[in-house]
């Protein structure tokens, strides 16, 4: 008969695991505690990753932030150096680059600025506009700001006169219907809005605007990084960054990353706290197990190997379980915040569980300590 031969290392992960499930009920507890901290590690830092891309999004709804003008000397921008610009920039970061251009009007002879745009990008760049009525639709249709509807009493439908001079001092004039009026809070309640279309008909010079607005999300690349690139890109343009909103974004960006490591630290720091405490009562309880074993010729190092080798596994069991409650933790989370889903991180699992490890092991440390330092002398006289 062939006798099956056991290497020590078998022996000792048997020893292990028959440990682990003696005492289940206790270590249950400190499954549990590794178990939600990988939870949280794993889902707050998939969030981590997330957060710029979903909170981009939402900072979007302010408006745009970046301005191109030319550059260096006061004049216009033609079409074509646009048409550059929306090249250069990174087209999965780009939300929507709104041309405008801008010219004195009169209306009963009342001075007020008109701006020729397009509608389609101006509703990507600018979501917070509030219009009352329809956007344009057509040629010869005008949004108008609240403040000028104030002023002349127009509403939707009502008839719209417009007349001026263009560059070469030409007469122009031309009527247009009401189709909505526009609500920003800014600048914007002042302006009478057309497409840029109608604009370049009206003063018959075509191909110019004065500056375009762009919405772009952050990731990758920051946006001063974006600024040089277009500048080198293309040149007669000088890009701008809208601080108020790039600021504020950089800001709440900063103090989110931070809470979430902050709120990490602490669930780590509680997991060691649960892991030391059960991982000591065992001790404790097995104190006359480690006298004998000691007695009969067991080295510390032999003791010691075999409670960190059920804190690795406890770690590892943990952070398996810790990872897949983890993703599905960071995309309720999403969901119920963002109203989106995420992208799951895979390649944070096996660092989710590698931490989860460190982590039991290094909260074992004291425990086995006190296990290595049992007296066998001691125990077994019961004392």
């Amino acid at each position: 008969m062939v006798k099956k031969k056991i290497t020590n290392r078998g022996f000792a992960l048997k020893m292990i695991v028959w440990s682990l499930i003696r005492r289940r009920s206790r270590l249950l507890v400190a499954l549990t505690g590794v178990t939600i901290g990988a939870t949280v590690l794993l889902g707050l830092v998939t969030l981590c990753y997330d957060i710029p891309r979903q909170l981009s999004r939402e900072f979007r709804s302010y408006g745009a932030n970046m301005v191109f003008v030319k550059d260096g000397v006061t004049g216009r921008l033609e079409g074509e150096t646009l048409d550059k610009v929306k090249e250069a920039l990174p087209s999965e970061r780009l939300v929507g680059l709104t041309p405008f251009r801008y010219e004195p009007v009169r209306n009963h002879m009342l001075p007020y600025t008109a701006v020729g745009t397009s509608f389609t990008d101006v509703r990507r760049t600018s979501p917070f506009w509030r219009v009352t009525g329809a956007w344009p639709g057509a040629s010869g249709q005008v949004l108008i700001g609240t403040d000028v509807a104030r002023a002349t009493g127009y509403s939707e439908g009502s008839l719209l006169t417009l007349d001026g001079r263009n560059a070469s001092q030409a007469r122009y004039e031309k009527d247009f219907t009401v189709s909505g009026i526009v609500s920003s809070g800014g600048v914007e309640d002042g302006f009478i809005f057309m497409s840029l279309e109608d604009m370049e008909n009206m003063t018959r010079e075509p191909g110019l605007v004065d500056l375009a607005e762009a919405s772009l999300t952050t990731g990758g690349a920051s946006l001063p990084e974006l600024v040089n690139l277009v500048k080198a890109s293309v040149p007669g343009v000088e890009p701008r960054l809208v601080t108020r909103v790039t600021r504020s974004e950089e800001t709440v960006l900063s103090k989110l990353t931070w809470l979430v490591y902050l709120v990490t630290l602490v669930v780590l720091t509680l997991t060691m706290i649960c892991v030391t405490t059960t991982m000591m009562t065992v001790v404790l309880e097995r104190r006359k197990e480690i006298g004998l074993k000691k007695a009969l010729g067991a080295e510390n190092s032999r003791v010691a190997r075999e409670f960190l080798g059920e804190g690795v596994m406890l770690g590892v069991i943990g952070g398996l379980l810790g990872s897949f409650t983890g993703l599905i933790f960071a995309r309720v989370v999403s969901y119920s915040v963002f109203g989106r889903g995420l992208s799951p991180e895979v390649h944070l699992i096996p660092i989710t569980i590698a931490v989860s490890a460190i982590v039991t092991v290094l909260a074992s440390l004291w425990p086995v300590r006190r296990a290595v330092d049992v007296e066998p002398a001691l125990v077994l006289r019961g004392e």
